[in-house]
């Protein structure tokens, strides 16, 4: 009996973990596309950058933008003066 318990939760563990990672890739590889930068202040006040390194060229800001690569190729038609940064503001 304690052999067939021991194999189950082996294998619900192992589900569970296959599962979660999946999730998480799936997640991470949809990234959000903004209709327009008012829609994504709403969630990202200062925009979103290519990466944490990259310099706003526009001038001054009152917001950090948000690094992230995906969201940033996903919304690269919102950055106007091509510096990095979608929507900086």
């Amino acid at each position: 009996m304690r052999k067939y318990l021991n194999i189950g939760l082996t294998t619900a563990l192992l589900l569970s973990l296959i599962i979660g990672t999946v999730g998480t890739e799936t997640a991470a590889a949809k990234a959000t596309t903004y209709k327009n930068c008012t829609a994504m202040h709403k969630d990202y006040k200062g925009g979103v950058a290519l990466s944490s390194s990259t310099k706003n060229t526009g001038g001054k800001t009152k917001n950090k933008p948000y690094a992230s690569k995906e969201l940033y190729e996903a919304n690269q038609k919102s950055d106007r003066d091509k510096d990095g940064i979608a929507c900086e503001q």
